[in-house]
């Protein structure tokens, strides 16, 4: 039996569908639907059951030596949340409740980080796992603040030689992008902002610069394909023996230039691209420069290429946004 939390959300829908992909039956969701188009994302695909959150304990309760491990994806993962209380009861109180689960009842325990935890990036991106390293970290928003506390936590556990889960995984999630992510609104991929003036064949609007050592439209990210991620996962899922706290991008910074261009060329059109002034209200918080370092994840095994900007985006482009049935 597996458990996914945040199972209707973007990344933990995906997570669902693979696992069915692969024949996977006995997967419970966990997570709510509200009275909009979320259960779309579950829809195609076979579960064992739907949990909403307020039921997830007495769930636990009754199947505790059933569970073989829990992808915990569910988070508020609203970088302009400002309930902090919120965000805490969810990232990092829920993520503690799962994570003592596991270790009492041998399961094993992947949740998700965030490239958010590293802030400005002054101190790079490495994911070093060492506590002291951890600790110096600075995120921009309580967001990424309740992410690396969290992994802060778990690192204080492993350096005090405490009881662990069977296996446990924290994935630093770059800027991913792709299908079933459409209810996230303000927080969705630029990608599926823009498609909808490509679409009408009017110009796509990018934030100027307002850094000097980047042209407008050139700030990098690293933008990483959803089902890439789902790859990761299930590789982790395959391989019991790895543990740790691991950057989940494509080790390459691209610019939302080249990712706007690739969303043109997927409809087979010219760019139409105009430059807006960036809100005042994030200038002194925006991030210019991410990029995966993957070195640790691939020491530990990963081989698997990641998939170009080109590629994911056309085939995001392709093969959802612009089809009559968008859900993965």
């Amino acid at each position: 039996m597996i458990l996914v939390t945040g199972a209707a959300g973007f990344i933990g829908s995906c997570v669902v569908a693979r696992l069915d992909e692969l024949g996977i039956r006995d997967v419970y969701a966990v997570d709510w639907l509200g009275c909009e188009d979320k259960w779309k994302n579950l829809a195609k695909h076979e579960l064992g059951g739907i949990i909403l959150p307020e039921q997830m304990d007495g769930f636990l309760e009754r199947h505790g030596s059933e569970i073989e491990a829990v992808i915990h994806m569910g988070a508020i993962s609203t970088t302009t949340e400002r309930d902090v209380d919120l965000i805490l009861r969810s990232n990092q109180q829920l993520s503690w409740k799962l994570w003592c689960f596991c270790r009492d009842h041998g399961a094993r325990f992947i949740y998700a980080s965030s490239a958010a935890t590293y802030g400005d990036g002054s101190l790079g991106f490495v994911d070093d796992s060492s506590l002291d390293y951890l600790k110096s970290l600075r995120p921009l928003n309580p967001y990424g603040w309740s992410k690396a506390s969290f992994d802060v936590k778990i690192a204080r556990e492993l350096a005090e030689g405490r009881r662990i889960p069977r296996q446990y995984v924290g994935l630093k999630f770059f800027n991913v992008y792709g299908p079933n992510e459409y209810h996230k609104g303000g927080q969705k991929s630029v990608v599926a902002h823009i498609f909808p003036s490509i679409r009408r064949d009017e110009p796509v609007k990018l934030f100027k610069s307002c850094n000097p050592d980047y042209r407008d439209g050139w700030q990098l990210r690293d933008f990483v394909y959803v089902e890439d991620v789902v790859d990761v996962i299930v590789w982790m899922l395959e391989n019991p023996g790895v543990c740790g706290l691991f950057n989940v991008g494509t080790g390459k910074a691209r610019s939302f230039y080249d990712l706007a261009k690739a969303a043109w060329n997927a409809m087979g059109r010219q760019e139409k691209i105009v430059f807006v002034d960036m809100p005042e209200s994030i200038r002194d918080r925006y991030q210019y420069f991410t990029q995966a370092d993957l070195t640790r994840l691939r020491n530990a095994g990963y081989s698997k290429p990641m998939t170009t900007l080109e590629d994911g985006v056309g085939e995001y482009v392709t093969r959802y946004l612009n089809s009559a049935d968008m859900y993965r």
